[in-house]
């Protein structure tokens, strides 16, 4: 393979080759990077252009099986539907790329992303944006400007750019940033959690440390989320910043020569019609103002369509299908400029609210009695009923990475789902979306650092009931309370909040808690989750073309002050939590001497056994820092089991004795069978006593000679591996 292009950037090297293969596609590309080879294509439909007000995008971003010398896994040995991982990935090329395309551009547009080969260490997501925009760059269709991706980690708490998938995972931050050579357009970052740890000397007896009476000091883990303040977060955003655009300018240099001659394409002449535009202002401003304070989506459409029916009844001559079309533009254009021009000038919201108000939030705990754990959390017209459930480590979600070795686990899962009477729609439920994917996805991020589940499974499900506006917030402030519903233990209180922004020049205006109306409206969508300390998670989509570091800071600060906001209400109504004790597992983790694993385990397992059917629990021990975890059904049975072991830790242990075949010992009779009787030894071992051993006549009935708990004298006849047979003694 000849490369036109070899470029040597910050932590990586990328090589190109454009127009050696897929050559009837409008714009391709090959980029190789280490051992990763990836093709991307970009193809336009010239002859069909869509008449509705959107850009029909659509990304694909495929990895092949073979790139990581596998076959699919499965009945089916070829690749079938999308993994998240390629789902989540083409919704990132997507929102990177959608800003550049023209107003007006309404072809069907199609970027396929195809991964052959593939490198453990590369950051397919970084990747797969580079090889689109450089393919998109280098087409027929003009568009010239450059998208690339850069990632931001935090490793021993020096900042790495592009770093490896190693250094990533032992990362305390996942920053991922896109934009072109002076434009910001796209951010998502996440902190990832970790267990601190601390080694302190022995002053004194402490409850369940991890002790190494070697050294005489004592290990103490907590879970931290590795939340990041604000200002740290700029800092951040700074270098890695200046690292993106910097790159951009060196692939539009580098590019440059390979770029194809435009192809002309006719845009859409998307015309307001101004004499519809000025009979509305002057006749209906009203009546758009009252639409406006109906503020579900169904509502307003309502409203909106029936003042439009109403127009059309006065002025007959504009009905007509392609002046109705022009009339609900106009009435469309009124009601955005009014919307904003309110929040600009008078700096107030369509609904009444500040700037930085955030709508009444009503919480309602465990309102599911057979679930183990549930919340209703409402927030003005969004409303998102998030169900957990716990489970063991089988009932974790496998899944095989392309190119992890072997099968993973994920134990922690939040499923997000939007129905369409959520927005008054009357649209049956189909299949996951992509959308749907990705708002899950963005709660899982924002509550996973705050929890260490120790090989528990946890899956939340988030069924959004109504929407007006950040569901997906609704659902990290749901979960978090449906978490601590369960009694599942958190780093920290985590709440998120959805923060807009309305510009005009020089004139900014940044919402908190944004509704549907101010999202659709406004010039940006920027989501941040966390606590009253720092941020877990955020994703920010930029339309109005880029945003300065300082006004960027400023939404920042404004989001913590919303977000301390609802952490409040969420504290309040956390104490009045009451749990579904019949249904809701229990867990309990602690610590023992690992030399008294073998009593708890018993001979054969015996004790073990016995604790588990007793109490009806699972118990996990490590036999090499005596950690054990008791799972049951309820809490009575996980305490009683847990009391019982350390009954056993506290009692001196017996010395063993070394029995030899004819030594005669005292025991006691432990448990009665049909053939025979079990008798604990002098050191608590345990030897059978078979029936025709008990006496010298013959013993139809075990009972009728021996109960349990009678004192024998026993001779130890002999041995069998790890059990003993015994005969009374004469």
């Amino acid at each position: 393979m000849k490369y036109d292009v070899e470029l040597n950037l910050e932590n990586r090297e990328e090589a190109y080759s454009f127009g050696y293969v897929a050559k009837q596609a409008n714009g391709s590309t090959w980029l190789k990077s280490g051992k990763t080879v990836i093709l991307a294509t970009v193809v336009i439909d010239e002859t069909e252009v869509v008449k509705d007000d959107f850009l029909p995008l659509t990304v694909q971003y495929i990895e092949k099986t073979y790139a990581a010398g596998k076959i699919p896994g499965g009945f089916f040995k070829r690749e079938t539907k999308p993994s998240d991982f390629e789902t989540l990935t083409s919704r990132i090329v997507d929102r990177s790329l959608r800003p550049l395309f023209p107003k007006g551009f309404g072809h069907p547009t199609q970027i396929t992303i195809m991964v052959f080969s593939a490198d453990s260490e590369s950051d397919m997501q970084v990747l797969a944006l580079n090889a689109a925009s450089a393919a998109l760059y280098v087409s027929d269709i003009d568009i010239n400007r450059s998208v690339s991706a850069v990632r931001a980690a935090k490793v021993d708490g020096e900042l790495i750019l592009n770093p490896t998938l190693t250094q990533l995972k032992n990362s305390t931050l996942d920053l991922y940033l896109s934009g072109t050579t002076e434009e910001l357009l796209m951010i998502e970052m996440r902190s990832i959690g970790s267990e601190n740890i601390e080694v302190e000397e022995i002053p004194e007896p402490v409850l369940d440390p991890i002790m190494d009476p070697s050294i005489g000091t004592i290990v103490l883990s907590q879970h931290v989320s590795n939340a990041m303040n604000e200002d740290e977060l700029i800092e951040v955003l700074d270098k890695t910043e200046k690292v993106l655009f910097a790159t951009n300018v060196e692939y539009e240099v580098a590019f440059g020569p390979y770029q194809k001659d435009i192809k002309p394409l006719e845009l859409k002449a998307h015309q307001l019609n101004n004499e519809m535009v000025e009979y509305v202002k002057e006749n209906h401003l009203s009546d758009i103002e009252d639409a406006l304070s109906q503020m579900a989506k169904s509502e307003r459409s309502t409203a909106l369509r029936e003042l439009r029916k109403n127009i059309i009844a006065s002025k007959e001559e504009w009905a007509d299908v392609e002046l109705e079309l022009e009339l609900k533009d106009a009435i469309e254009a009124v009601k955005r400029e009014f919307v904003r021009a309110q929040i600009l000038n008078e700096r107030v919201r369509a609904d009444g609210r500040a700037l930085n108000e955030v709508r009444p939030i009503s919480i309602d705990t465990n309102i599911l009695p057979a679930a183990h754990a549930s919340c209703l959390f409402t927030r003005g017209q969004t409303q998102a009923l998030v169900v957990l459930t716990m489970g063991g480590p089988k009932d974790a979600q496998m899944f095989e990475g392309l190119t992890d070795e072997g099968t993973q686990n994920e134990n922690f899962m939040v499923h997000y789902n939007f129905p369409g009477f959520s927005v008054g729609e009357a649209s049956p439920i189909m299949g996951t979306k992509r959308r749907e994917l990705g708002h899950g996805n963005l709660a899982k991020r924002a509550l996973e650092p705050i929890v260490n589940l120790d090989g528990q499974t946890v899956r939340l499900v988030s069924e959004i009931l109504e929407s007006n506006g950040s569901s997906s917030m609704a659902t990290v402030c749901g979960g978090y309370l449906a978490l601590r519903a369960a009694d599942i233990d958190t780093s920290d209180t985590v709440a998120g909040i959805a923060m807009g922004m309305v510009s005009d020049g020089d004139k900014y205006a940044i919402l908190s808690d944004i509704m549907g109306l101010e999202d659709h409206d406004g010039d940006m969508d920027f989501k941040v989750t966390g606590s009253k300390e720092g941020i877990t998670a955020m994703q920010m989509d930029i339309k109005l073309g880029g945003i300065s570091l300082d006004v960027l800071k400023e939404a920042l600060y404004q989001a913590k002050e919303g977000r301390s906001h609802i952490i409040d209400i969420m504290l309040e109504a956390e104490e009045k939590i009451e749990f579904n004790d019949g249904v809701l597992p229990s867990t309990e983790h602690f610590h023992i001497d690992p030399g008294f694993i073998g009593e708890i385990i018993g001979q054969a397992g015996k004790t073990i056994r016995e604790i588990i059917e007793k109490f009806e629990v699972a118990i996990d021990i490590d036999k090499k820092d005596g950690k054990v975890k008791i799972t049951g059904k309820n809490k009575e049975g996980v305490y009683g089991a847990k009391a019982h072991i350390e009954k056993i830790v506290n009692t001196p242990k017996k010395e063993k004795i070394k029995y030899e075949v004819g030594g005669v010992y005292d025991g006691v009779v432990k448990r009665i069978v049909d053939f025979g009787a079990f008798v604990e030894l002098p050191d608590g071992t345990d030897g059978l006593l078979h029936i025709s051993k008990i006496s010298k006549e013959r013993v139809d009935n075990v009972k009728d000679v021996l109960s349990e708990g009678q004192k024998v004298k026993v001779e130890i006849l002999e041995f069998k591996g790890n059990k003993i047979s015994l005969g009374m003694a004469e």
